[in-house]
């Protein structure tokens, strides 16, 4: 087995443990005390949205210019400077922030400014530990950087929220341990980079000159750090703003329930690995009619997988939130489950329109909707946070809507420019079903044991949709579960 293939296998085998230990702490620990688990939510999503105006695109830049700056044996002398430019960019954002709050004194009263000795450090460690993240991959060792980037954070919230719950240790003890578990991830990415090859601080700026390389870098760095911040803000402000303008109890809630729907997106999970050859292989070539057939096939795939998940969950987490600490007050928010359940799976049907996007020659329009995304879903979390009394439930349908005018954006995009588009009739059957199960898991009579009813309800769901799909044969389950896809999943 290729380097590649082992760095790929175990990169997923730890990705799944991650989300594995995530989702499992999210539902069975974390909801028993969920305004100090909104706290660690809040302060990690904070901490994320501003690592990306720290980094500034420099990461990305440590991969592309890699390979050139290594024939000119000039690698390490590019990562030295990364690393000072993080510092000094941390810096010049500290001196704003300060700056900002001597102008608007209003800003010492958020929770930011109340959090600000752990949140603010957090952004220079993280930020290190980005560019050292991207600077490894270069080795094509993928691995170790993977278990620092996403086993770490979770081990130090599950460590920190079992010291201050389950062991009675003071608030500042646990919040230590989950700061010290970001330190302990940036020494391990050190050690590693060294032991990949000795690092030699070299902060010449000679190389860079030759050519107006830095243009090229600082050029190709802000493109990287629009899509980034994009990215970021419209993944983490909805935590932000919940935390900030409402409650950390909301952040606790909110963040469990979007733990328990994220599962309908495990089908997705490492497809675009797996397909981006194809993608890329089909633009090259120009052959969208292949291209077309692909992205139709590869969404009904995780479309109807994801819907099957969105429909038991539905049924079962009723049920489930009677075993869950704090779960009365889950049930009362369902809401949200269905509104953010929706649009995940308005995601899951539209495939890989960002993929294919990325992949041409049209990959800066990526960028622009990112910045859209993220403008639209802080207007609209500003709107529903203000102006309603809808809580944590008009937030999650600030992301929904933006989410899923985000992916008609992009099926537009496609259609226009390559005459492509994911969606097919058998769509709708799969949403009709699934509806029809749902209804009639809900109009069976409950038994007086919620166990039980965590059982059979959503086997009746699974029931449903297996014979529905029987019958109008919208997808073809029997080619996958077969003996030779149950021998697959051994092969290694």
């Amino acid at each position: 087995m290729s380097v590649v293939a082992r760095q790929g296998f175990k990169y997923s085998i730890i990705g799944y443990l991650g989300y594995l230990l995530g989702t499992l702490s999210s539902i069975f620990i974390f909801p028993h005390d969920m305004v100090f688990y909104g706290k660690l939510r809040y302060i990690l999503s904070t901490t994320e949205i501003m690592v990306p105006i720290v980094v500034f695109g420099i990461s990305f830049a440590n991969v592309k210019f890699f390979l050139e700056a290594r024939k000119a044996n000039k690698h390490q002398n590019l990562l030295s400077l990364s690393l000072l430019a993080i510092v000094l960019n941390f810096l010049l954002f500290l001196g704003i922030y300060f700056l900002l709050t001597w102008i608007f004194p209003e800003i010492r009263e958020t929770k930011l400014w109340l959090n600000k000795k752990i949140i603010l450090p957090l952004v220079l460690i993280l930020s290190l530990s980005t560019v050292l993240n991207k600077y490894i991959s270069n080795f094509k060792r993928i691995v170790i950087p993977n278990i620092f980037e996403n086993l770490f954070p979770k081990i130090a919230n599950l460590g920190a929220f079992v010291l201050f719950y389950y062991w009675g240790m003071a608030e500042n003890i646990a919040l230590l341990f989950f700061f010290s578990m970001f330190i302990l991830s940036l020494s391990g990415y050190s050690v590693y980079a060294h032991k990949l090859e000795p690092i030699q601080w070299d902060f010449d700026k000679s190389y860079l000159k030759k050519d107006q390389l830095w243009m090229q870098i600082l050029s190709y760095s802000f493109f990287g750090f629009l899509g980034n911040i994009g990215n970021y803000i419209a993944i983490r402000i909805d935590t932000f703003m919940i935390g900030e303008y409402i409650d950390m109890e909301g952040v606790g809630i909110y963040s469990t329930l979007f733990a328990v729907i994220s599962l309908i997106s495990i089908p997705q999970m490492g497809l675009f690995t797996i397909s981006a050859p194809i993608i890329n292989q089909c633009i090259t070539e120009g052959d969208y009619k292949s291209l077309d057939d692909f992205h139709k096939k590869t969404s009904l795939s995780i479309f109807f997988l994801g819907a099957v998940l969105f429909s038991c969950i539905l049924i079962g987490f009723p049920y489930l939130t009677y075993y869950m600490g704090n779960g009365n007050l889950l049930r009362e928010a369902q809401p949200v489950l269905w509104i953010l359940g929706s649009a995940i799976l308005v995601d899951l049907a539209t495939g890989f329109n960002g993929n294919i996007i990325s992949l041409s020659k049209y990959y800066k329009f990526n960028i622009v909707i990112m910045i859209f995304l993220a403008a639209l879903t802080i207007a609209l979390n500003y709107y529903f946070i203000f102006y309603t009394h809808w809580g944590i439930v008009g937030v999650a349908l600030a992301t929904g809507i933006s989410l899923s005018l985000y992916n008609i954006i992009k099926i537009i995009f496609n259609f226009i420019m390559f005459k492509i588009h994911p969606l097919t009739i058998e769509m709708i059957f799969v949403s009709i079903l699934c509806t029809l199960a749902i209804t009639v898991a809900i109009l069976l009579p409950d038994f007086e044991l919620e166990f039980l009813n965590l059982l059979y309800k959503p086997s009746i769901v699974l029931l449903m949709i297996a014979l529905g799909n029987y019958f109008l044969k919208i997808y073809p389950l029997g080619k996958f579960f077969n003996k030779n896809f149950f021998k697959s999943l051994f092969k290694f």
